[in-house]
């Protein structure tokens, strides 16, 4: 029988007050006990990421410095320690856009982080919940602030000519930052002397607007197919049993298929691949379709490895959009798992415009459709031709990825990396490449039966 407990009047007051306490201490105060689980730096030409993985939420402070551009984030609640003094050598001399980072103690129980960049930023700085594998989050996105071109890399491939031009590293000296270790306490409105005050939040770029393809009946210009390697950076995808990471496998199949494009014509005109992400980066989905929006793309093709609860699973699959239900049960639930790809890469609600994106993603049309189930068909012939099908027909689902309105877009599933025999076949070069060359001629014979036609802009 469970005992009641007789609290004195006196001692029930002592309880509730205790409590009221500690619901107003928040998470600052709770970050006082948070540990460090990992730190980890994802560079790339789109931004450069920075990602402090602890047990508990992080409480911070952030002023950004714009000459010479840094970036100052105080921890709060927390003391210098070896995990995050690794952040410091884990700066490659390649960042695009960091060109080190600087920490140390700044007052007792504030840990400062000055991140100098090599150019002018839009830095955000935002903390994500745990979820999947992943605790809770510290992330600081380090955006350029004139984003590059895809179109002018595009060309820039073509001509081999240098698209961007590396900036300096900036000067160290006379940095108002550079003193890490303050000689005073500093109250929450204070900031140290000669700096500017904070700048506003800052919203991620939004894509440029993309004019509508002109029809025409020939064709005089570059033809451009997307590649979007799934996953990647904070998202590692579906794991298999002996630890091959979806997003690497499913990269080395773009490299392959990238390289097959950019040596291939059609009808006399030059192709050339655009990757969504040519590196181990997270890309968001509604950025995926963006990207390949932006460069006017004539395909769009996303590559993945399927997985599944048991490893019984097995062959490749190919999936197009579906303005209605799924076609089946599995690609529902596999579109739902894809689908939370910015659950865990990680994307910065707080300056989404999700009216935008929500109208951006709900454009398709029954034209996109029907040519997407072409593309998917020729390329599921190919694929059949040198590895199992899982369905010899083409699936249909909602996934957020293929939702251009105006570029016949398909998702690949190569194979099911959680089947341990499919996995060790992923991992080998021979299956990359015959996988690359099966796509390539199912690309090519879905342009000999629908030529494209010329766009607005050409390269």
């Amino acid at each position: 029988m469970r005992k009641s407990l007789n609290l004195s009047p006196l001692h029930r007051r002592t309880v509730l007050q205790a409590g009221t306490l500690a619901l107003l201490l928040g998470t600052r105060q709770i970050a006082r006990g948070a540990s460090i689980v990992a730190v980890r730096i994802w560079p790339a030409q789109d931004y450069s990421r920075v990602t402090i993985e602890s047990d508990q939420p992080l409480a911070t402070t952030q002023q950004f410095v714009p000459e010479p551009p840094r970036l100052a984030v105080d921890i709060e609640g927390m003391n210098l320690n070896a995990q995050l003094r690794e952040l410091v050598g884990k700066v490659r001399p390649d960042d695009p856009n960091i060109a080190a980072i600087r920490i140390g103690q700044y007052q007792p129980g504030v840990v400062r982080m000055v991140l100098d960049l090599k150019h002018a930023a839009r830095p955000q700085v935002f903390s994500l919940p745990p979820v999947a594998a992943y605790r809770n989050r510290l992330v600081l996105d380090l955006y350029p602030a004139e984003a590059p071109d895809p179109l002018s890399s595009l060309i820039a491939e073509r001509t081999g000519a240098s698209a961007n031009a590396a900036a300096p590293a900036p000067e160290a000296a006379g940095d108002p930052l550079g003193e890490l270790i303050a000689s005073r306490p500093r109250t929450g409105a204070e900031r140290p002397a000669g700096t500017p005050a904070p700048a506003p939040a800052m919203a991620a770029a939004a894509p440029a607007p993309v004019p509508a393809p002109a029809v025409a009946r020939g064709t005089d210009r570059i033809i451009i197919v997307a590649l979007d390697p799934g996953h990647g950076g904070e998202d590692p995808g579906a794991t298999g049993p002996q630890g091959t990471r979806e997003k690497d496998v499913v990269l080395k199949v773009a490299y392959l298929l990238r390289d097959r494009i950019n040596a291939t014509r059609i009808g006399g005109n030059p192709m050339r691949a655009y990757l969504t992400r040519d590196a181990d980066f997270f890309v968001p989905l509604a950025t995926r379709v963006a990207k390949a929006r932006r460069v006017q793309a004539d395909l769009f093709v996303s590559i993945h490895a399927d997985a599944f609860t048991t490893p019984d699973a097995r062959g490749a699959s190919v999936f197009a959009l579906s303005q209605g239900g799924a076609s089946s049960s599995a690609a529902r639930w596999l579109a739902n798992k894809e689908n939370q790809a910015d659950l865990i890469g990680g994307v910065n609600v707080g300056v989404q415009d999700r009216h935008v994106q929500r109208a951006m993603l709900d454009m398709s049309t029954t034209a996109q459709i029907n040519d997407s189930l072409k593309l998917g068909g020729v390329l599921l012939g190919e694929i059949g031709s040198m590895a199992k099908l899982h369905k010899a027909r083409v699936e249909q689902a909602g996934f957020a990825v293929l939702k251009a309105p105006d570029i016949p877009s398909v998702l690949v599933e190569t194979a099911f990396i959680s089947n341990p025999e499919e996995e060790a076949r992923l991992r080998t070069a021979a299956y990359q490449e015959q996988l690359a060359d099966a796509l390539m001629r199912g690309i090519k014979r879905y342009f000999a039966k629908n030529p494209p036609l010329a766009r607005s802009r050409s390269v």
